[in-house]
């Protein structure tokens, strides 16, 4: 049975996929910061959960040795940043590297932690991005320029990991918690639910393309 390892499985487009996977016959490994909401989608998919942060190397080391074999790790789990979205000029530096930590860091530390599980399987790694890594939005710098970090992150791992699938995924916009916060609940409520997003991601999955950059446009 197929393992995937989903960051951020609590809600949103990490629980979104979580269903689709196991749907679709995976065995999965969920984790989140969240211990209720964890468990509650861990059990109603009969999956594992192990919660904590993803900033924390000791759950990172726990992680991995969770799946000593692994064909898919979802690198799902990001933050915003401040709200309301500061203009760069006076982007609270702390925060900024606080969200590095968050959106780029952590993420590197689990590939590079369960790269070993991935490689026996020829696996594949999936990075989730933003269409604010490559425009400029105001007010969504910070926030974009961490995708954007993200986004090269995943091109040189291509390069340099070739028995692995490597791809950094635009899902589009999406009426979750976080864009709520960043733009309102009403305006938030007129954009894709997370589940009418993952049978896209799961297609990718399924199909296993070449390593690269994708959008939600370009999957359906």
């Amino acid at each position: 049975m197929k393992q995937a390892l989903i960051t951020g499985a609590s809600r949103g487009l990490g629980l979104a996929l979580a269903k689709a996977l196991a749907a679709d016959g995976w065995s999965l490994l969920l984790t989140a910061r969240g211990e209720e909401d964890l468990f509650s989608a861990a059990f109603d998919l009969d999956a594992r959960a192990i919660a904590g942060d993803v900033t924390d190397p000791t759950h990172v080391a726990r992680l991995a040795e969770a799946v000593p074999e692994l064909d898919l790790l979802v690198n799902n789990a990001g933050g915003l940043g401040p709200v309301p979205l500061p203009n760069m000029a006076g982007y609270p530096l702390d925060d900024l590297r606080e969200l590095f930590e968050v959106n780029v860091i952590a993420p590197l530390a689990l590939v590079q932690a369960t790269l070993p599980a991935l490689r026996k399987r020829h696996g594949a790694i999936l990075n989730i991005s933003s269409d604010a890594a490559v425009e400029a939005y105001e007010g969504w710098g910070g926030y974009g320029s961490t995708k954007a970090a993200l986004d090269q992150l995943s091109h040189v791992l291509a390069a340099e990991e070739p028995d692995v699938a490597v791809w950094w995924v635009d899902p589009g916009e999406m009426n979750t918690g976080m864009l709520a916060d960043a733009v309102g609940r009403d305006e938030a409520s007129s954009a894709s639910p997370p589940d009418a997003v993952a049978p896209s991601l799961l297609r990718l999955v399924g199909s296993r393309p070449a390593s690269g950059r994708f959008t939600r446009g370009t999957l359906e």
